[in-house]
Order: structure tokens, then sequence, then C-alpha cells
């Protein structure tokens, strides 16, 4: 109409969509890969395959299985971290989570576990625990408003 001057509307954008690549760069620096995904990869894959490693997987069937399953998850939890940080940063806590059940799952999974099996969950699950709270408090530090 005439008389009436064109204003740009700005809802075109989300609120946030200039704040978001600054978060990104935060998460992604504050969420170190070579720090924690490695180790983390490495635990799931050790832990996947320990029944045959340490030599319990004839004897205790079920938690052979189960260490599979628990390893291969977090082997997963490691790759998605690696490819995409910004999206992962909430199932951080869930490899802590995921640690203690891995500590405890021995004596639940498997009955009268031998030495092996029970030292190898406790000791991989202790390190998956520490990994998840190192990688928690990584990205909560870079989730921190400046």
């Amino acid at each position: 109409m005439p008389g009436f001057t064109q204003e740009r509307d700005d809802s075109t954008f989300p609120p946030d969509a200039f704040e978001t690549p600054a978060r990104r760069v935060r998460v992604l620096s504050g969420h170190d890969v070579a720090l924690v995904n490695g180790p983390v990869f490495l635990v799931g894959l050790f832990y996947a395959v320990s029944p045959w490693v340490l030599g319990f997987a004839r004897t205790h069937h079920d938690l052979a299985v189960h260490d599979l399953v628990v390893g291969s998850a977090v082997c997963l939890l490691a790759g998605g971290f690696t490819v995409a940080p910004e999206r992962m940063t909430g199932l951080s806590a869930a490899l802590g989570v995921t640690g203690l059940w891995m500590a405890v799952s021995p004596w639940v999974v498997g009955h009268a576990p031998g030495r092996a099996t029970a030292v190898g969950g406790v000791v991989l699950g202790v390190l998956a625990l520490m990994l998840g709270l190192v990688s928690t408090a990584l990205v909560r530090r870079a989730n921190r408003v400046p």
C-alpha cells in the first residue's frame, strides 16, 4: 500500500540462530576428542572382547554375550562423540551410568563370576565411569555462558 514503509522482518531466523555457531565452537573445543573419545572407544572395545581375551566366554556364556553388547554400545557412543559431538553431548552422562553397570554386571548377569571376570568388569567399569565423568564435566564447562 502506498504510504507504508516495508520493514524487514527478522523472524526468518530463529532467535538463537546467531548464537548457534558460537555454541558449537564452545562445545567442540570443550569436548576434547583426543582426551576422552579414544580411551572410551578402547574401553568399549576391550569390554566387548574381554570374555574371549580373559577366557570366560565358555563358562559364562550369558555374561559373554552381555559384555559384547555393552562393549559395542560404548564403542558406538565413542563414535558418536567423535562424529557429531554437538548432538551427542547429552549422552556423555550415559557413559558414566554404563560404567556403573559394567562394574556390577558380573554379579548381576553372571552367577558366581570368576576372578578374571570380576576384576575385568570392575576395572573397565570404573574406567568408563571416570571417562563419563570427565566427558560430562567438559560438556558442562563448554555449555557455560561466558
